[in-house]
């Protein structure tokens, strides 16, 4: 195993208190960083302020790990901005543009219900690593991110709408927003679903990456009543080639309630994207050479709209797991009970590839109830005794079935798909 990538978990500034994970979780060529609170790594408290100061002090810290870790913001791939308020989003894009100046990674902003210390921001990043975690074999760190848009989906003066490093692409989250004429289309959910579609579907075009390349879909819904509306629009463009449907493929998915979004929308949603060909300098290869690697278990509860976990090159994305039995119902007993099934339905996937747990780089918790956090940490506790993965923690109104917890994830990959060796 010496010459496969390893987890690489590290903890570079200390007052940051964020519960059982670790603050960056490097593995092949990513870091995923846990989603940041605003808090002043001095005091271990959150910074006085408006959500303006918030905003900065989770950028400063995460800037603070990065250069921890001998990474910058220039580093950055993706980033996502969780707000209680979405009044205060102009006023957190105006501190954000003072961090990312030249570059803009891609980027999703969505509100929820509550954050964690009753926070009004928190902020997470996704980080290229160019020297990879093969122990004692460090690369070239010589690969260069991809940026581009595309005047056929609606363009930003704070993201990208794409940025590619190594074997993926990450896609800023669409809005059901017309790019003709910039505004949101009219209609009801399931014209603004297609629309989004519609508008990730234009990027990948713009870049030559078939629709079916996709590996994880995050579908953010102010109403959770529109799920099965918006799963029509959803199926009809999963599968989107001849092939996948014959096979039946279709992406990991989850699907999160949201407070607000951005321009008053709906629904918005993001997208990961296999990238077969690699960034510069790797060698242009067959886009079809690396394959994605779907794979169900009856272990765990199955869905038509979504793979359980859907690998490519060094990662597998993990669709969201809920507290729910196989007929549907939700387990018996309170946030800690619905924790540990949900991780054990993660877990139950995980092993199904050969994985363990140990091999999960980033976990996100969605609770209905942001009090129920100790509860579900004794449940986490035991799935996660080294706290080693990133995490992300954000309140939500509801859940699907009254469930009061639903975690997904991203499993590393060390064997990587075919046919890398």
């Amino acid at each position: 195993m010496s010459n496969y990538n390893a987890v690489l978990s590290r903890n570079p500034v200390s007052g940051l208190a964020l519960g059982p994970c670790s603050q960056t979780v490097a593995f092949s060529h990513y870091n995923h960083l846990s989603a940041q609170l605003p808090i002043d790594p001095a005091t271990g408290k959150l910074v006085d302020g408006d959500a303006a100061a918030q905003a900065s002090q989770c950028l400063t810290n995460i800037a603070a790990i990065l250069d921890g870790i001998g990474q910058s913001l220039d580093n950055v791939i993706r980033v996502t901005i969780f707000l209680t308020d979405g009044s205060d989003a102009d006023a957190i894009d105006a501190v954000y543009r003072g961090f990312f100046t030249d570059y803009l990674p891609t980027r999703t902003v969505v509100g929820v219900a509550a954050l964690p210390l009753g926070a009004s921001v928190q902020i997470e990043a996704l980080v290229s690593y160019g020297l990879g975690t093969i122990p004692n074999a460090p690369q070239a760190n010589d690969l260069v991110k991809v940026a581009h848009n595309t005047a056929t989906a609606p363009l930003s003066d704070s993201s990208t709408q794409t940025v590619a490093f190594s074997h993926y692409n990450n896609i800023t989250a669409q809005l059901p927003i017309n790019p003709a004429t910039g505004e949101l289309v009219a209609g009801g959910v399931q014209d603004q679903a297609r629309q989004c579609l519609r508008n990730v579907k234009s990027i990948l075009e713009a870049i030559d990456v078939p629709f079916d390349d996709i590996v994880k879909v995050n579908i953010f819904l102010t109403d959770l009543a529109d799920t099965g509306a918006v799963d029509e629009v959803y199926s009809t463009f999963f599968p989107d080639s001849g092939i996948a449907r014959t096979v039946g493929y279709v992406p990991a998915r989850t699907v999160v309630p949201a407070s607000w979004l951005p321009r008053g929308a709906s629904v918005q949603v993001e997208a990961v994207v296999s990238h077969g060909d690699g960034t510069p300098p790797q060698a242009v290869e067959d886009r079809h050479g690396l394959v994605i690697r779907p794979n169900n278990t009856d272990a765990a509860p199955r869905s038509a709209l979504s793979t359980q976990t859907v690998a490519f090159s060094h990662y597998n994305n993990l669709s969201a797991q809920l507290p729910m039995d196989v007929a549907g119902s939700l387990v018996e007993g309170g946030a800690e009970a619905q924790a540990a099934q949900c991780l054990t339905y993660l877990e139950a996937v995980v092993e199904s590839i050969g994985h363990s747990l140990a091999d999960v780089v980033k976990v996100n918790l969605y609770l209905t109830d942001l009090a129920d956090l100790e509860a579900v940490n004794r449940a986490y506790a035991e799935f996660f005794p080294g706290g080693v993965p990133a995490r992300r923690v954000v309140g939500v109104s509801e859940l699907p079935g009254g469930a009061s917890v639903m975690i997904d994830g991203v499993l590393s990959n060390a064997e990587g798909t075919p046919p890398v060796r």
